[in-house]
């Protein structure tokens, strides 16, 4: 095998986790090597599939110190209301009562994505590697060994997985993982509206599933209707026009009127997480560890927080002089992550089981639920915080500090 390529740790996936991974360690002068069998687009910018990400007051602070921030395509979030279906109960969140931070912006993945891929082409501690997978990859106590496709092939002191629900490498190393499907698809566009969305983002709770509005920049917003797996072909097969019909079916017209702006995506919606997200000289980030429903948009935020954690755990060791992929490096990421993935897995699995169903006393009860805790400010403050990732203090670049 020809060796062309050394580095401290190699990173399997390019998309957003996997360049985030390498960014964040570049920033604290760590090399890595990326490598994904896909190609980077060369202009992601003017790609668009509707995909949107919700980023916590945390996770933008993160990438803020990382100099990732495309603060002028994201949008702020300033309210959210949570409505069950017809019911005249509800729930609302100010952003006020907790600061005078918005809870969390709205973005574009094609403008996140843009935004990494620049910072980790003009990098020299970063290389990048794509249109070639990986064929094999050995780990052991002198470091991490692999060859790509083309028979090329190099070292690092540890391998970080960052490939996606599917994960590869996760598979290799015999991860196993736990989960289930929800019966759901999440159907997923932009839409242009007539009347301004100030800002507030709304959750409605169907039988099907929940429909979240959430504001883009300008006269924008993004849908995700999470509907039945049997109902989802038809409705993907309505023109724009039929389609933009059921969004107003299902929401209101306090919008004004509507109408598509992109493409529509679809897909499946489960819950998955790995039994383990570390083992020799391996580490798992983001959808390679856990995937989740969006009902609380909070997916990538949990990415965002093992790349941190993973992060300065490499760092502080690295300054140590100690092994970067170390097992006792390993166990600490371990530990680092174990509740705070196990509590949000079970929030939003226990969330999407309570609001996706129609059985009227489950119903009855919720709604009750809601008005509820609409007249309690101080478990209402407890919610947002969490949900802005504000709660505890976290790892540094949580904290907006540099690693």
């Amino acid at each position: 095998m020809q060796t062309v390529m050394q580095s401290e740790v190699v990173i399997v996936g390019a998309g957003l986790s996997g360049l985030a991974m390498a960014v964040t360690l570049d920033s604290a002068g760590i090399a890595s090597t990326v490598i994904d069998r896909q190609h980077l687009p060369a202009d992601i910018s003017d790609i668009s599939d509707g995909r949107t990400t919700a980023i916590s007051y945390t996770s933008r602070r993160m990438l803020e110190t990382l100099g990732l921030w495309p603060a002028e395509h994201a949008a702020p979030i300033l309210d959210i209301r949570v409505t069950d279906g017809p019911s005249r109960l509800f729930l609302h969140f100010d952003h006020r009562d907790a600061g005078d931070q918005p809870m969390g912006h709205l973005i574009e993945n094609r403008f996140l994505r843009a935004r990494f891929q620049q910072a980790a082409k003009q990098s020299r501690n970063i290389t990048i590697l794509t249109g070639h997978g990986v064929s094999d990859l050995q780990r052991d106590e002198t470091g991490v060994h692999y060859t790509l496709s083309d028979g090329s092939g190099g070292q690092a002191r540890m391998v970080i997985g960052a490939d996606g629900a599917k994960s590869w490498l996760r598979q290799s190393a015999g991860i196993r993982t736990s989960g289930w499907s929800y019966g759901q698809t999440a159907m997923i566009c932009t839409i242009r509206h007539q009347l301004p969305h100030h800002n507030v983002a709304h959750e409605r709770f169907l039988p099907g599933g929940p429909f979240a509005v959430l504001p883009l920049a300008g006269e924008y917003a993004s849908i995700v209707w999470s509907e039945r797996d049997a109902l989802v072909p038809v409705m993907m097969r309505l023109d724009d026009q039929a389609f933009a019909g059921e969004l107003l079916r299902r929401f209101d017209d306090s919008l004004g009127t509507i109408e598509l702006a992109g493409p529509r995506s679809s897909y499946p919606l489960s819950l998955t997480v790995a039994h383990d997200i570390a083992g020799t000289r391996l580490a798992l980030v983001g959808d390679a560890a856990h995937q989740m429903h969006p009902i609380a948009g909070q997916a990538f935020n949990l990415g965002l927080r093992d790349i941190a954690a993973l992060a300065e755990i490499i760092v502080d060791r690295r300054r140590l002089g100690l092994d970067i992929g170390g097992d006792e490096g390993l166990s600490r990421y371990r530990r680092s992550r174990r509740v705070d993935i196990a509590t949000l897995l079970a929030a939003t699995d226990g969330l999407t089981w309570l609001f996706s169903n129609d059985i009227p006393p489950v119903r009855i009860a919720r709604d009750l639920g809601l008005g509820l805790v609409n007249k309690m400010p101080r478990l209402k403050t407890m919610f947002m915080r969490s949900a802005m990732g504000t709660a505890g203090n976290g790892p540094r670049l949580l904290r907006g500090q540099h690693l």
